[in-house]
């Protein structure tokens, strides 16, 4: 078994899941999801969350707001939209039920 590959899909799988806990707090523009990421040892390349953000946004899970910048063009900050916080809230009950599953499992070795 390949222990990096793995690993890699675990974060694949937990990724739309994270960045939706982000944007639960407040809005982001898209490297600061990134950086907010990385400090929670959870690396992501632009390569990979901006298709991401993309299709998330197509799906209707999340929407997207300009807001002035100081440095420059105005940016484009994610939000979570309607349909985002109840996916959000369904995705944080299978959370519970996997964390719960996976603590079990572990008690019982």
């Amino acid at each position: 078994m390949n222990v990096e590959n793995a690993k890699s899909q675990m974060r694949k799988g937990m990724l739309e899941y994270c960045i939706m806990l982000l944007l639960k707090e407040k809005p982001y523009y898209s490297s600061d999801i990134i950086n907010r990421l990385k400090e929670a040892d959870l690396l992501v390349v632009e390569g990979t969350l901006y298709p991401l953000l993309s299709r998330l946004k197509n799906d209707g899970i999340l929407a997207y707001e300009w807001q002035e910048s100081d440095k420059g063009h105005p940016r484009k900050y994610y939000v979570l939209s309607e349909d985002g916080k109840v996916m959000l809230a369904n995705l944080e009950q299978a959370w519970s039920e996997i964390e719960n599953t996976v603590h079990n499992l572990k008690g019982k070795q």
